[in-house]
């Protein structure tokens, strides 16, 4: 951290403010809303927040802050469960991309569109309402966040099962490097081999790299039908059986295979207003499918309605319902969404996001629940998460009565993530590595590719003045 330039800032803040304007450059002391991350777990005091509203900005406040060797956080919409988008030095630029909010211009025929860095996804969807396409990310906070951090994070969401991460859904990227230069990349085809491919490197690097400040996404067709279904099972092996049965009967039409435990679902009853039970009876397990086609010919509630009759007789399903509305789908959706909430109106709680093949869950599963026990007996599991590509959020609350995990964190987070990738998983699935899985990542990956990342950042990035702590530690950028 000595290495990062200590001479006198206010040239750099006037100079900053200059450029900015007085609504693009927020002091310090105003500079709390951006400070800390979402959890509220990471942060430091920044020297000011830039608020640019174009490249030009944004290049510009990158060669003045990397003469100055300043470091810079680009941040969206701050929503990273990793701490990912705050300083973890005190006295360097964070740099707010909220203003780069453009949603340019589409191309229908190629099923593209261009869009800024600071767009929020949620205004994407309605931008997109009525033209019979659409963008298919859907998260739990895409009211908040925006499309560059979505791409900083490679995200993935209850629809990367069907359609794919952020780095599937981009096909062209602008960039503004460390030192200000600006890499035009806007390109508008899958089909690009040209060499390596750069907007992919740029696809979940976290900001470490670059500043996306623009991007070419890919657009889908917009379902002409959706059928939602919830069902309740008994395991987890059941749950495996049905999500195998639907692949092979409606595989072409599946966008979710989401689950959700009999945990999450009664914090959720408990602490979320007007969440509605649908079923008649509770189970150890519940999953939400939802299947969607552009093509009003397919008898798609007859196909989701059979396989669930065979389910029924060989016992997989206990209970099960088809959502009739779309107020009955946004329902059911809702039990999947609030787990999150509810879980944290709960008291402490301790957030792993892993990913496994979804043959060897229940595996994980089982495991996963003796490590947690003998660490700390009566510890609350609430598994939920993406069963169509294995990806659980397996978050932990501490014992009934007791109001924290005594600093037993890191004991969960290694015994977790070392038995993901004894079972051919990851332990960061879909919220990157952030300031809080650096640590992780150097005790449970091969040296190796920690060396081939570090290589990586001190090409792009030499005086290591991007996010600095992220991915990468900040300790060894030399």
């Amino acid at each position: 951290q000595g290495r990062f330039w200590k001479g006198p800032l206010m040239s750099l803040e006037s100079d900053l403010e200059s450029i900015l304007g007085a609504k693009g450059w927020i002091a310090s002391a105003d500079s709390e809303p951006w400070r800390r991350d979402w959890l509220n777990k990471f942060g430091e005091t920044p020297l000011g927040v830039a608020r640019p509203k174009s490249t030009s900005e944004v290049s510009k406040i990158m060669a003045l802050c990397f003469a100055a060797q300043v470091p810079v956080v680009p941040q969206g919409g701050n929503t990273s469960l990793t701490g990912a988008a705050v300083l973890s030095v005190k006295g360097g630029v964070i740099l707010s991309l909220s203003r780069l909010n453009s949603i340019e211009d589409s191309d229908v025929a190629g099923g593209t569109i261009v869009v800024g860095a600071g767009v929020v996804l949620s205004r994407l969807h309605q931008k997109l309402e009525g033209s019979g396409f659409m963008f298919p990310m859907h998260i739990g906070a895409e009211g908040t966040a925006q499309i560059g951090g979505l791409i900083a994070t490679n995200a993935g969401g209850s629809h990367a099962f069907r359609y794919g991460m952020m780095q599937d859904l981009v096909f062209g990227l602008e960039v503004v490097l460390p030192d200000g230069r600006v890499w035009n990349g806007m390109r508008r085809v899958q089909k690009d081999n040209a060499g390596y491919q750069l907007r992919k490197i740029f696809c979940g690097a976290e900001g470490t790299l670059g500043i996306v400040t623009k991007a070419v996404l890919k657009l889908s067709p917009e379902p002409v039908q959706q059928v939602t279904a919830f069902l309740a099972v008994a395991t987890m092996e059941a749950a495996y059986r049905l999500t195998t049965l639907f692949r092979a009967k409606a595989g072409d039409f599946l966008n979710a295979l989401e689950f959700v435990s009999d945990t999450g679902l009664g914090m959720a009853l408990d602490n979320i207003l007007d969440i509605t039970f649908p079923l008649k009876q509770r189970a150890p397990f519940y999953l939400l499918i939802e299947a969607g086609t552009g093509s009003l010919q397919v008898p798609l509630e007859e196909i989701l309605s059979g396989i669930m009759e065979t389910g029924i007789e060989e016992g997989h399903i206990i209970d099960g319902v088809l959502a009739m509305s779309k107020a009955q789908r946004d329902s059911l959706w809702r039990i999947r969404e609030e787990q999150p909430e509810g879980q944290r109106l709960e008291g402490a709680q301790l957030k792993h996001d892993i990913s496994v093949p979804p043959a060897y869950l229940k595996k994980f599963l089982d495991l996963a629940s003796a490590e947690c026990q003998s660490i700390l007996d009566g510890v609350r599991i609430n598994s939920f998460g993406h069963l169509g590509d294995g990806n659980v959020h397996y978050n932990l609350s501490t014992p009934v009565g007791q109001e924290e995990f005594f600093g037993l964190d890191e004991e969960f987070a290694i015994r977790l993530g070392r038995l993901a990738s004894e079972l051919f998983g990851s332990f960061a699935a879909e919220h990157g590595l952030g300031h809080a899985k650096v640590s992780q990542a150097d005790t449970l990956r091969d040296p190796l590719e920690r060396q081939l990342m570090m290589n990586l950042k001190l090409t792009f990035d030499p005086n290591g003045l991007l996010n600095p702590g992220v991915i990468v530690s900040s300790k060894i950028v030399t």
